[in-house]
């Protein structure tokens, strides 16, 4: 969908102020973070500066630092030599390198290893570029970053998860992207666009919403942003509707009832990090079916496996081996657990826990 990244969809005053700074931004070949809950829109903002800047007519090369393997990402970054490692069985550049003159979008830098941190802030100190398997930097490129992510670097920060000085060196402009239902008048505007958009890839008529429909969709929360709200209008228009969408056809969207309870105290909120770690501790669950398999399929964060550990360390008072028996494994499984933990940069340092 070409023209969605031709422009930014909305009128609210926050959509506003993230046009303004994108202006900012798109002037300058300064390096920029983009901050905001996944599906709200990240890669089209980055998108849209490198369109408006001085470099639009060079390469704009993305990449996910959550979807590629730790091992992996260095050679898709660097590049890689003949011979470097198995499979490697000629030169490769990487994406820095494609990305020469142009711009680089590295979503989700957040995931991104203490080690891997560490070759991104050296490429961004001097520029060189030196691939897997060389003896010497190659070149020098010139490319702008774009990073982006849903965590807070900050926290990151405070758990030894993120460097300090990488965060410095890439927030030169920060851009939050607002959620989408703290723009609720912008989504009128993303449901006429996408069922346009839609229709026409589809070669049908553009359907209608009902004022109910409408008012349905503005008062949901919309957890997933706007790529719940596309993939939601895409489904509606395979259904090849020839009337006016109404609520019928909104089954997956439940209706805001109003709340005649008494007003209770706020609860704490219930993290994925302390159900996992509730599952093993009262639950009786081992660490390797509880807490490994979400971790390998990335819906458990670096950040959440680091809390994980964090909190079992506070009970155990920073002790690994009856930290095994806590997380319900074999002592036999005591190498293991911390090479895991090694080679995903998650191993806590035992000493502050013992105070």
């Amino acid at each position: 969908m070409k023209e969605q990244y031709e422009q930014l969809i909305g009128s609210s005053a926050a959509i506003r102020a993230v046009r303004e700074e994108l202006q900012y931004a798109a002037r300058s070949n300064a390096k920029v973070l983009l901050t905001g809950e996944s599906g709200v829109g990240k890669d089209v903002v980055a998108r849209l500066i490198h369109s408006h800047s001085g470099r639009a007519a060079a390469a704009f090369v993305t990449m996910n630092c959550a979807g590629v393997p730790d091992t992996l990402l260095e050679s898709e970054l660097f590049g890689h030599m003949r011979g470097s490692f198995t499979g490697a069985y000629q030169d490769r550049r990487g994406l820095l390198e494609t990305a020469h003159c142009g711009t680089i979008f590295m979503d989700e830098v957040g995931e991104m290893s203490l080690r891997m941190q560490a070759l991104l802030l050296r490429f961004l100190e001097t520029g060189e570029i030196q691939r897997v398997g060389a003896e010497r930097n190659i070149m020098q490129v010139d490319v702008r970053v774009i990073c982006a992510t849903n965590r807070n670097l900050v926290d990151l920060i405070a758990l030894r998860a993120f460097r300090e000085d990488l965060y410095y060196r890439l927030n030169v402009i920060h851009i939050p992207i607002p959620p989408l239902r703290e723009r609720r008048e912008d989504i009128p505007l993303f449901l006429r666009h996408f069922l346009r958009s839609y229709s026409e890839q589809q070669g049908t008529p553009c359907p209608d919403l009902t004022p109910e429909a409408i008012s349905r969709l503005v008062e949901y929360e919309w957890p997933g942003n706007v790529r719940e709200l596309q993939n939601l209008v895409h489904r509606l228009i395979t259904r090849r509707l020839t009337r006016a969408i109404t609520t019928q056809d909104l089954v997956s969207i439940p209706r805001r009832e109003p709340d005649t309870r008494p007003a209770a105290p706020p609860a704490a909120t219930t993290t994925a990090a302390d159900s996992l770690f509730s599952r093993m501790v009262e639950g009786g669950e081992s660490f390797w079916t509880a807490v490994y398999p979400s971790f390998m399929v990335r819906d458990l964060s670096r950040h959440d496996l680091q809390q994980i550990v964090g909190k079992g360390l506070q009970e155990t008072r920073g002790n690994y081996r009856l930290l095994v028996q806590r997380f319900n494994m074999p002592p036999h499984d005591y190498k293991r657990f911390l090479n895991f933990l090694r080679k995903h940069d998650c191993q806590m340092p035992f000493r502050r826990f013992r105070a």
